[in-house]
């Protein structure tokens, strides 16, 4: 017989009050997916359940104890069961400790999962950060999680619209703290930790543009000299090594330059220099209920020992279960984790 060779994903579905349930079964009901991977979904089946009947998903449900006892087959959806949010205490759209809980624990058993090598890559669904520190767990988000749980100092993370992709030196700390965190080893490190994911992506020659932090990218010391003592010494750093890197590049020429094709990714100074191009891109309009939708972008995590990619955007409390939340971030996420874990 021949071996099956669809890497095996995790996938931590969220906040359970949140979107992330509903996106993760709309995303498990196409077969397309199973072409490509054998996922398994890491939460309470009991309100996994309930989706399926707000959702009128064809999907049936399969309790599993460990991921290799997966049936991994197109209107299937196995679970590795948690048995830890009961349904009289589920609160759709609402923060509450108890789903922050149970959104950690379905994080922290995939973490285990990916490092003992059950499971061949990983990805999460939206938490609250509110619902999760109410539980007495004190991070910013996802990125932070993995992080001290693979005991990984160096790590960045990377957001990606199709060939549109960003990466940031800095993200959850205050713009103020931000403009310090620009320093030529910081930036080295990224660069490089671009560089090798965009390799894992086939891309055989990276190109990466490197964004200034000031306009103009500090007009020659006139507007602030971040560039000049701190992103050009990195820059020349990296293009000695060996790599194809320009910058720095003013914030507002480097993203239509990237959009017309001339870089693979943009290495950014701080959150919001990042995310905003990306939002404007990513963001979809549902035309049927008038309102702008999900964020078909993904959120990746570089540095890190084992695969990890995220739906980008939160857990959108006031779609909830209602049944009309889109998969397009959760069904990319799925898909990307795919490609990284068969070239990791």
């Amino acid at each position: 017989m021949k071996a099956d060779t669809r890497p095996i994903l995790g996938i931590s579905v969220g906040d359970p009050g949140g979107i992330g349930p509903e996106i993760t079964a709309k995303a498990l009901n196409r077969k397309d997916l199973y072409d490509i991977c054998r996922p398994f979904v890491v939460a309470d089946a009991r309100f996994m359940g309930d989706v399926i009947r707000f959702t009128g998903l064809p999907l049936t449900l399969n309790k599993i104890a460990r991921p290799r006892d997966g049936l991994f087959s197109s209107g299937t959806m196995d679970i590795l069961h948690m048995a830890n949010m009961d349904m009289d205490r589920l609160r759709y759209k609402e923060v509450t400790p108890e789903q922050g809980q149970a959104s950690f624990e379905y994080v922290t058993r995939l973490i285990e999962l990916a490092l003992d090598r059950d499971i061949y890559g990983t990805i999460t669904g939206p938490i609250n950060k509110a619902a999760i520190n109410a539980a007495g767990h004190h991070f910013a988000g996802h990125t932070e999680i993995y992080a001290h749980l693979t005991n990984t100092r160096d790590y960045a993370m990377m957001l990606a619209h199709g060939d549109f992709r960003v990466v940031h030196v800095s993200t959850h700390i205050s713009l103020r703290e931000a403009c310090d965190r620009v320093k030529k080893d910081r930036i080295i490190r990224v660069i490089g930790l671009t560089y090798d994911v965009l390799k894992k992506f086939g891309i055989s020659a990276p190109r990466i543009g490197v964004a200034g932090i000031n306009p103009h990218s500090g007009e020659g010391g006139m507007f602030g000299r971040e560039e000049m003592e701190e992103i050009l010494p990195a820059v020349e750093f990296a293009r000695k090594s060996g790599k194809s890197v320009e910058g720095p590049i003013p914030a507002d020429t480097v993203f239509p330059k990237m959009k017309g094709g001339m870089y693979d990714a943009v290495v950014v100074m701080y959150h919001d220099q990042g995310h905003i191009p990306m939002k404007l891109l990513g963001f979809q309009y549902d035309e049927q209920t008038g309102a702008w939708g999900a964020m078909s972008g993904v959120n990746i995590t570089l540095g890190l020992p084992i695969v990890r990619t995220s739906v980008d955007h939160g857990t959108a409390f006031g779609k909830a279960g209602e049944g009309r939340a889109n998969p397009q971030s959760m069904i990319e996420a799925i898909r990307l984790a795919a490609l990284l874990s068969k070239r990791s």
